[in-house]
């Protein structure tokens, strides 16, 4: 099924209706299927929500464009950002999850497309964990992210993604409010188990929270 230009998947959970949903975003060249075991991993309880990015770039999947490697084509990524809310809210009418209740959970494209969302739309995310994700733009005004719970992951060895963007990123959340958790490793710009644990235990952390 297509639903707002985007072929996806979804699993739904036990308890469609009252649990969460994972928003899952692969990265570059990835499609809908690849990111679902890490998915399932952090979010076990979840519903699984995995869109196909719809923009090609030499035969890869991507969520929007870029006009070199680390060089975003931003109103493009305003369109695509646009776009990706309007299926979250599509897929939520569909198939009968709490739209309120989405975390993104994106690896590199996929993360820097969650990021732009947190910060165009904030609504639409209950909060992400976003793995090898860049600043993707610098907004006008920050949006007010008052205890959204982000996982941000980070290689110090990265060969795309500098540790001062990295920071950079954080900090902008920060100051918008959210509650951040940003985990630091060794390896480049490849996932790592030491980063999909973190993302796990991130995620039990905020749950039993929520609960209380």
């Amino acid at each position: 099924m297509v639903i707002a230009g985007y072929e996806h998947r979804f699993v739904p959970s036990s308890d469609l209706k009252s649990a969460r949903t994972a928003l899952v975003l692969h990265g570059t060249g990835g499609d809908e299927n690849d990111l679902l075991p890490l998915a399932r991993l952090v979010l076990p309880e979840a519903n699984l929500l995995s869109p196909r990015g719809n923009v090609p770039e030499n035969g890869m999947a991507r969520f929007f464009r870029r006009l070199a490697e680390g060089v975003f084509d931003e109103e493009d990524l305003r369109i695509r950002t646009e776009g990706l809310g309007k299926f979250v809210a599509e897929a939520a009418a569909t198939y009968g999850f709490d739209p309120s209740a989405v975390i993104a959970i994106g690896y590199s494209n996929g993360a820097n497309i969650a990021a732009s969302l947190l910060l165009r739309e904030p609504d639409r995310l209950a909060g992400a964990a976003l793995l090898h994700a860049m600043v993707p733009f610098t907004p006008e005004a920050l949006p007010d992210l008052r205890g959204k719970p982000i996982f941000l992951s980070s290689g110090r060895n990265d060969p795309i993604v500098p540790q001062e963007n990295s920071q950079r990123l954080a900090d902008l959340f920060r100051s918008a409010g959210a509650n951040v958790e940003h985990f630091w490793h060794s390896s480049g710009h490849s996932l790592s188990q030491a980063e999909a644990t973190a993302a796990q235990e991130w995620a039990n952390g905020f749950i039993r929270r929520s609960r209380r």
